[in-house]
C-alpha cells in the first residue's frame, strides 16, 4: 500500500562538518559506478555503518549489493552534542558515501520513531534524493510530523510506503525487505529482515525482551528459521545492563502513588516520545480528578497523532492550556514536559533557569524525571537537577525511585535473543565502542567464536560473499556533520576549534592604524580584550603588549610596500608567542590593519 504523507522539523539549521578521528583508508564513493550483471561469484552485499557505532545516537546503516548496486538504508538518526560542541545543537550522520550513488536507493527503512533513528531524515533526504521511506504506521507519521515542520508543504514531495502487516514481503532490486515486530517504549517498534542472495541480515533496531505480565512478550524464535547464512546486528546499549529491566508495572504504580499524594504541583519531565506513558500518566490524573498540561512542541505534536491514529483515548475535560495552570489549586495540576536530557532550550531547563512564561518551581512541587540518561548526557542532566534540587524539595529521578522503565536489553536479554535467532555471524551496533566489545563478549559466551563475531566503527565495511564474511581495510567517510542554528552550509572543524580557544583562553583585537605614505603607526594600537583579561585591572600587560606591536611595526622595512596579509600574520605569532610567555594563554588574537 502506497501512501503520501506529510512530515516536520526546526528551519534555519547550519550543517558543518569536521574529520573523524580513525584510521583505516577512505573509500571515494564517486569511483564505483552501476556495472554490468557478473558472476555469481562476484555477488556480494555491504554493510556500512555511517553513524551509531561509536556513540549513542546517530545511526544509520547502508546495505549495499554489489554487482547490481542496489542500497537500503537503514535509519537516520541524530545525536546530541557533547560539552565541547559548542554552539552545536545536534549531530547527523555524514553521506559523503552516497555521494554518485543516489539512483540506486531503493529505500529508506525506519524502525520506530525515536530521533536517534529518525532525526536526520529532514536533511539528509533531500540530500539523497529523497527515495522511497518505508515504516510503520505511527512512525511514518512522527517522520511526517517533522518534516512539515521543517519546511511546509515540502511532506508532499515525500515517497512513503506505510507497512501495516508484518508478514508482507517488499522487493527492493536485490533486496526482499520484510518487517518484524520487536518490544520497545515507543508504539510500532519494528525490526528489519533484508535477504539476499548472499546473506539474510537481521536488526531489530532497539529492542527488548519483555518482563511486563500485562504486555505481550515478543519471542524472536521465528527468526532462526530464516534463510542461511544470517547476520545479527544487535543493538547493544543494554551490553553492560546486569540489572534486570524495571517493569513497567513498577514504573507506574511508583508515578501514582506520587501523583495521588504530591502536595503541590507534579512536573513530569520525559522523552516527547514516550507516547504510552503520557496515555497513562493522563489516566491517572483523571482517576484523581487533576488537569494536564502537556509542554513543549514536541510533545504536543506527538500526543496529537497518536491521538488521531487512535493510538491513545482519553478525557479531553482533562487537558489544559499551560497559561491556565494558575487557574486551579496548585494539587490539582499536572505538567508533562519535554526536557529531562537537560537539553538547553527544551521545556524543563527553561523552567530551572527562569526562562519559562508561565512555570516557576516551587518548593512543594514534585519534580519527576521519567527517563533513563542518555550516555554522554550525564554532567548536562546532573547540573540540571542540581538546579531543580535548589528550587524544589521533591524532586525524583530513578536513583532514588523506579519511575523509569528502560526501552533497552540487559545482559541476560542479549543471551536470550542470540539463543533465540541463532544467527550465523554476530554484529554488535548502535552504542560507545565499549558497549560494543562488552556485547561481542556476550556472544562468545554462548557459543560464538571470534571469526563469527565483527565490531565495526563507523565506516567500517562488512564485506558478506557465500564463501565467507570479513571486514575490509578500507572505511567509508563518516565525518560528523554538525547542525546548529545560523543557516545550512558546510565549514571545516576550525569552527568548533576557534570557538573552544574562545571558551577557554578569549580573544585580543590588536587594531593598527598605518600612514599610507609612510607605511607608519599614526599613533599607538587599540586593543580590545574579550575573555581575556580585564583591560582596567591589567593596565601594565596592556601597555607591554601596545609596546610589542610598535616594535613589530618598526622592524617592518618602511621602503617596501604595505603587506596587510604578511603584516597580520607576523602580528598574530609574535603577540601570541609573547602574550603566552606573559600569561600562560593563547588568547585568538585579530589584527585589524588600517591604512589611511
Amino acid at each position: 500500500m502506497q501512501k503520501q504523507f506529510n512530515q516536520k522539523q526546526n528551519p534555519g539549521r547550519r550543517i558543518f562538518s569536521s574529520r573523524r578521528r580513525g584510521s583505516g583508508r577512505f573509500v571515494n564513493s564517486n569511483i564505483r559506478k552501476n556495472t554490468p550483471k557478473q558472476k555469481s561469484k562476484d555477488e556480494k552485499l555491504r554493510i556500512i555503518p555511517l553513524g551509531g557505532c561509536e556513540e549513542v545516537g546517530r545511526n544509520m546503516t547502508v546495505f549495499e549489493y554489489l554487482p547490481t548496486g542496489d542500497i537500503i538504508i537503514l535509519d537516520m538518526g541524530m545525536q546530541f552534542p557533547e560539552e565541547d560542541m559548542l554552539g552545536v545543537d545536534y549531530i547527523i550522520p555524514n553521506t559523503d558515501y552516497l555521494k554518485g550513488k543516489e539512483k540506486n536507493i531503493r529505500a529508506v527503512v525506519f524502525t520506530h520513531g525515536h530521533l536517534d533513528h529518525t532525526g536526520a531524515a529532514t536533511l539528509l533526504m533531500d540530500k539523497i534524493g529523497n527515495p522511497l521511506i518505508i515504516g510503520s504506521r505511527l512512525t511514518v507519521h512522527m517522520l511526517q510530523a517533522r518534516q512539515e515542520d521543517y519546511k511546509k508543504g515540502s511532506a508532499k514531495n515525500l515517497k512513503i510506503k506505510l507497512v501495516d502487516s508484518y508478514d508482507k514481503v517488499i522487493q527492493l532490486g536485490a533486496f526482499k525487505l520484510r518487517l518484524f515486530k520487536v518490544s520497545h517504549n515507543i508504539m510500532d517498534s519494528a525490526g528489519v529482515i533484508l535477504e539476499t542472495p548472499t546473506m539474510t541480515v537481521i536488526h531489530p533496531g532497539d529492542w527488548m525482551l519483555e518482563n511486563d505480565p500485562d504486555r505481550e512478550a515478543v519471542n524472536y524464535k521465528a527468526l532462526a528459521r530464516l534463510k542461511k547464512p544470517t547476520i545479527l546486528m544487535l543493538e547493544s546499549i543494554g551490553a553492560t545492563h546486569t540489572k534486570e529491566r524495571v517493569p513497567e508495572r513498577e514504573m507506574y504504580k511508583n508515578i501514582e502513588k506520587l501523583v495521588s499524594e504530591a502536595p503541590g504541583r507534579i512536573i513530569i519531565g520525559t522523552f516527547s516520545s514516550m507516547i504510552e506513558r503520557v496515555k497513562v500518566i493522563l489516566e491517572m490524573a483523571e482517576k484523581y480528578g487533576k488537569k494536564v498540561a502537556l509542554d513543549g512542541y514536541s510533545m504536543k505534536t506527538n500526543i496529537e497523532i497518536a491521538k488521531k491514529l487512535g493510538y491513545i483515548k482519553f478525557n479531553l475535560k482533562i487537558l489544559i492550556d499551560i497559561k491556565q495552570i494558575h487557574n486551579f489549586p496548585d494539587n490539582k495540576v499536572v505538567v508533562i514536559c519535554t526536557g529531562a536530557q537537560g537539553e538547553e532550550n527544551a521545556v524543563l531547563a527553561r523552567i530551572a533557569n527562569g526562562e519559562h512564561r508561565q512555570i516557576k518551581f516551587k518548593k512543594q512541587d514534585t519534580v519527576i524525571f521519567s527517563s533513563s540518561v542518555i550516555p554522554g548526557n550525564e554532567r548536562t542532566v546532573q547540573k540540571l537537577k542540581d538546579l531543580i534540587y535548589r528550587q524544589s524539595d521533591n524532586v525524583i529521578h530513578s536513583e532514588i525511585m523506579d519511575v523509569h522503565s528502560s526501552g533497552h536489553a540487559s545482559v541476560e536479554d542479549f543471551k536470550e535473543v542470540i539463543r533465540q535467532i541463532s544467527p550465523t555471524y554476530f554484529m554488535p551496533v548502535y552504542a560507545n565502542h565499549y558497549m560494543l566489545k562488552e556485547a561481542a563478549k556476550l556472544a562468545r559466551e554462548v557459543g560464538y567464536t571470534n571469526e563469527k563475531i565483527f565490531v565495526p566503527d563507523n565506516g567500517s565495511i562488512l564485506e558478506c560473499k557465500k564463501t565467507g564474511v570479513k571486514m575490509l581495510e578500507e572505511k567509508a567517510m563518516t565525518d560528523p556533520v554538525f547542525v546548529d542554528g545560523l543557516g545550512v552550509s558546510d565549514l571545516q572543524n576550525v569552527v568548533l576549534r576557534d570557538r573552544q580557544i574562545l571558551s577557554e583562553d578569549g580573544m585580543l583585537v590588536v587594531i593598527a592604524t598605518v600612514s599610507r605614505r609612510t607605511n607608519k603607526l599614526i599613533h599607538n594600537p587599540d586593543i580590545i580584550s574579550r575573555g581575556f583579561v580585564y583591560l582596567k585591572e591589567n593596565k601594565i600587560l596592556i601597555e607591554q603588549v601596545r609596546k610589542k606591536i610598535v616594535k613589530i611595526m618598526a622592524a617592518k622595512d618602511p621602503k617596501l610596500p604595505l603587506q596587510d596579509e604578511y603584516l597580520k600574520n607576523k602580528i598574530r605569532n609574535d603577540l601570541g608567542q609573547f602574550v603566552f610567555s606573559k600569561t600562560g594563554k593563547r588568547p585568538m588574537i585579530l589584527p585589524v590593519v588600517i591604512e589611511v
